[in-house]
């Protein structure tokens, strides 16, 4: 299934625009990589890419968390401590970014729990989700 790929406005007001800063050309590559990962989506979790965290009751939307390198680099994209926090709808085949952050960027004592109290802040319709 293909999906439309839509970037929350608060993941492209917050921590998109300190990785454009922080790797200039290299984030413009990433990010259109990122928008082919996510336009496939479900091809995320058959190479164990996506872990689904919340579900909603009709079964239509599914919050996960994804990790990704940033392209050009060395560091895996497990070892770059890079998520993305993304909203599948499967009905509206439609994938919303909601977080693109740094492991560094939350606080690490619960990367889950900050993740989340941002997405519930930030975009109350998933709140009822998390």
């Amino acid at each position: 299934m293909k999906y439309e790929v839509v970037f929350g406005h608060f993941a492209e007001r917050h921590f998109i625009h300190s990785f454009a800063k922080k790797y200039k050309g290299a984030w413009d590559k990433t990010l259109k990589a990122l928008v082919i990962e996510f336009t496939y989506a479900d091809l995320l979790f058959q190479k164990s890419i996506a872990e689904t965290i919340c579900v909603s009751a009709d079964n239509n939307v599914r919050v996960c968390k994804t990790e990704f390198k940033i392209t050009g680099t060395e560091v895996s994209r497990h070892g770059s401590g890079n998520r993305c926090i993304i909203a599948i709808h499967t009905g509206e085949t439609k994938v919303c970014v909601l977080l693109v952050y740094a492991k560094t960027d939350l606080r690490p004592s619960n990367e889950t729990a900050e993740w989340k109290a941002l997405v519930k802040a930030q975009y109350p319709e998933y709140k009822p989700l998390m």
